[in-house]
C-alpha cells in the first residue's frame, strides 16, 4: 500500500502555521521583562537554559542593575553570582557587561533596533537579535531558531540542515515574513507540550498527518 502524498513543502508549512495559531492563540515570549534591555539580557541568559530558570534569576538581577549604565559598570564577580544558576555564567556575565558597555559607548545607551547593529554586541547572535527585534521593536528580521524550532523543523521535513543559520534561511523562504516570530513562538510551545525531544506524543499531535517523522513514533496497526 502506497504512503499518502503530503502537500508541497510551502503549502504544508502554511497549514502547519494555521494549526499552530489555533492551538496556541495566546502564545508569546516566555521570558519576563519590562524593557528592551531586560529582554536582551534575559535572552542572552536563556542560552542552554530554560526560560523558567531565567525568570527565577532576573528579578534580583534587574533590581541590582536597573539600567544599561548599571550593567556597564557592574562588578563582574557580582554579576556572575547573580546569573550563576543559568549555566555558562562566566561567559554570560562577561558578555552582558561588555554588550552594555558598547551600547553606552556606541548607541547612546539605547539598545539598537537593527540586526546589523545588534550583531556587533558581545553575546548577541542571530537568535538573540531576532528575539529582541521582534518583541522589543516589532520587527520581523528573521526566524528565531532555538533547540525546539530546530528539532521540529527537521521532523516536519521543512529543512535538512542542522546549522541554525541554514535552518533559518529555509524557514524564511517558507513562512510569510509577518509570521516569522509567530512561527517560532508557537513551534516552541508545541515542542514543549507535544513534540518533545525523546518521547514525542505523535498520537495526540495535531500536526501528525503533515509530519514525515510521525510514522517513527506512532504505534503500527496489526
Amino acid at each position: 500500500m502506497s504512503k499518502p502524498r503530503r502537500p508541497p513543502k510551502k503549502q504544508r508549512s502554511l497549514e502547519i502555521l494555521q494549526r499552530l495559531q489555533r492551538l496556541y492563540p495566546d502564545a508569546t515570549c516566555s521570558l519576563d521583562y519590562k524593557t528592551t534591555l531586560q529582554l536582551m539580557v534575559a535572552t542572552i541568559l536563556s542560552a542552554q537554559c530554560t526560560d523558567e530558570r531565567v525568570n527565577q534569576v532576573t528579578p534580583a538581577l534587574f533590581a541590582a542593575y536597573p539600567d544599561v549604565y548599571a550593567f556597564a559598570e557592574a562588578d563582574l564577580a557580582d554579576l556572575e553570582r547573580l546569573v550563576k544558576s543559568t549555566g555558562f555564567y562566566r561567559n554570560k556575565a562577561k558578555n552582558i557587561r561588555a554588550a552594555c558597555q558598547k551600547i553606552v559607548a556606541d548607541y547612546n545607551g539605547e539598545v539598537p533596533a537593527s540586526m546589523e547593529d545588534l550583531l556587533t554586541l558581545p553575546g548577541v547572535a542571530r537568535k538573540t537579535a531576532n528575539v529582541v527585534l521582534a518583541h522589543g521593536f516589532g520587527i520581523n528580521a528573521g526566524v528565531t531558531v532555538d533547540t525546539h524550532v530546530k528539532r521540529l523543523s527537521q521532523r516536519l521535513g521543512l529543512t535538512k540542515h542542522s546549522d541554525p543559520l541554514k535552518i533559518e534561511r529555509d524557514l524564511m523562504q517558507l513562512i510569510p515574513q509577518p509570521d516569522w516570530e509567530n512561527w517560532s513562538i508557537r513551534l516552541i510551545y508545541h515542542g514543549r507540550a507535544v513534540c518533545m525531544a525523546r518521547n514525542p506524543n505523535c498520537a495526540a499531535c495535531a500536526l501528525a498527518d503533515l509530519c514525515p517523522a510521525a510514522a517513527q513514533y506512532l504505534p503500527t496497526s496489526r
